[in-house]
């Protein structure tokens, strides 16, 4: 259990606090309610392979360990920050001697993600024979890290930021184990700075409870000289950034997606990898509401190309406000996904003799443009499908005017 839950006296608070099993564990509701399916799973032993993987400090390690301590199988741990080939073939050799013995193989694999395409494929085997149950566990986006085949074997489990409350308990229970005393307003003050990571919060612990038995706001302050930016490129809040500008501005919340903005600008965003996000928005949530906005977008692309930084910042504030204050519509978007949908799950139709490029000889087509309004009534596909719902705001409006003006013709030429 030393290893397992630190009781050396000399270890810092995040090990001496490790929670011992579920019921001691703090946050991640969201999978580890008593009735979800992971913690059925590990409660019972029957864990099959999965990946937790979620910002840092929000207890990923600490339940890796509460899965050691649970389970009768037997447990090899590597780091893939420092674990070679070698040590993974060596790992995968003794679970398979473990297995002609009849016993289980748990194999931990911190920081999964450091390892390249060439090793998690050298994983696929041994999960498609049952030869290991994988625990992975890393800070990284799966979609982007783990390939492909490696997904389809596992169970992803993602994990959240700590709520404020979350980490209060875990202060608590800090408290309570260790033998300091936190006053009121310095414990609002660390979890505000600990920002959803039991880490962070667990290391200015330390040093403050190096200091003295009782902290108060002003120890803190001295051992918090100034706030970090939160913001790292190839992490997950660089994701979770990005979505938080592009909802602010589908929101039609300003100054909302400035802040988001202005975090990632700080933090060292690439420009591009901005507009390019304002160009799909343009077209996904505002659409045929205000057409012109593609156009903008589009043109923030080039023009933050061309300028770069810092000048591309007023760029991309001028259309992330203009996008901000448009009337918004999705029917672009839910029209192309109904329509994919449907041809996913139907029969694909032939194109009518008239419509097709060299036309059968007892087939005619019309030309739209030889009737009035430039419009006939012919048919187009076979079945009368309506995938396409236009919505009430901005230019969209008068579309919708437009299609129930030739949606009327066509009812009354079929009468």
């Amino acid at each position: 259990m030393e290893s397992l839950f630190g009781e050396n006296m000399e270890a810092p608070l995040s090990i001496k606090c490790t929670p011992r099993n579920l019921e001691e564990f703090v946050g991640q509701e969201k999978i580890l309610s008593k009735d979800s399916a992971l913690y059925t799973l590990i409660q019972e032993d029957k864990l099959v392979s999965c990946v937790l993987y979620g910002p840092p400090g929000t207890g990923k390690t600490a339940l890796a360990k509460i899965i050691a301590h649970t389970t009768g199988s037997e447990i090899i741990r590597m780091n893939a920050v420092i674990s070679k080939v070698d040590d993974l073939r060596g790992a995968l050799k003794a679970a398979q001697q473990n297995r002609l013995l009849g016993k289980k193989t748990l194999l931990f694999i911190d920081e999964i993600h450091r390892f390249n395409k060439m090793v998690q494929d050298g994983l696929l085997p041994a999960l498609e024979e049952g030869t290991v149950i994988l625990i992975g566990t890393t800070t990284k986006n799966p979609f982007f890290y783990l390939i492909p085949p490696l997904r389809s074997r596992i169970l992803l489990f993602e994990f959240e930021k700590l709520s404020e409350d979350n980490l209060k308990r875990i202060l608590r229970n800090a408290e309570t184990k260790v033998g300091f005393h936190i006053e009121k307003d310095a414990e609002r003050y660390i979890v505000t700075f600990a920002n959803g990571d039991a880490r962070r919060l667990f290391n200015i612990l330390d040093a403050a409870v190096a200091m003295d038995a009782v902290i108060d706001r002003y120890l803190l302050e001295k051992i918090i000289k100034k706030q970090p930016v939160l913001y790292d490129r190839d992490e997950n809040y660089h994701y979770d950034t990005i979505s938080a500008f592009i909802k602010s501005i589908r929101g039609s919340d300003p100054d909302a997606a400035l802040y988001w903005l202005a975090v990632m600008l700080e933090g060292g965003e690439d420009p591009l990898f901005i507009a390019r996000r304002l160009v799909i928005l343009a077209s996904e949530d505002i659409g045929l509401a205000d057409s012109l906005s593609l156009v903008l977008a589009e043109s923030c692309f080039e023009s933050v190309e061309k300028v770069g930084m810092p000048e591309a910042q007023i760029i991309l504030s001028h259309v992330a406000l203009y996008l901000s204050l448009q009337p918004k519509s999705n029917s672009s978007y839910k029209a192309i996904h109904t329509a994919r949908e449907y041809v996913k799950t139907h029969t694909t139709y032939d194109v009518p003799g008239h419509l097709r490029s060299t036309p059968p000889p007892d087939s005619h087509y019309e030309y739209p443009h030889d009737h009035m309004y430039h419009y006939t009534i012919q048919e187009y596909m076979k079945e009368k499908i309506q995938f396409y719902e236009p919505g009430e705001l901005g230019k969209e409006k008068e579309l919708k005017k437009r299609l129930e003006f030739l949606r009327k013709l066509r009812k009354e030429d079929e009468k």
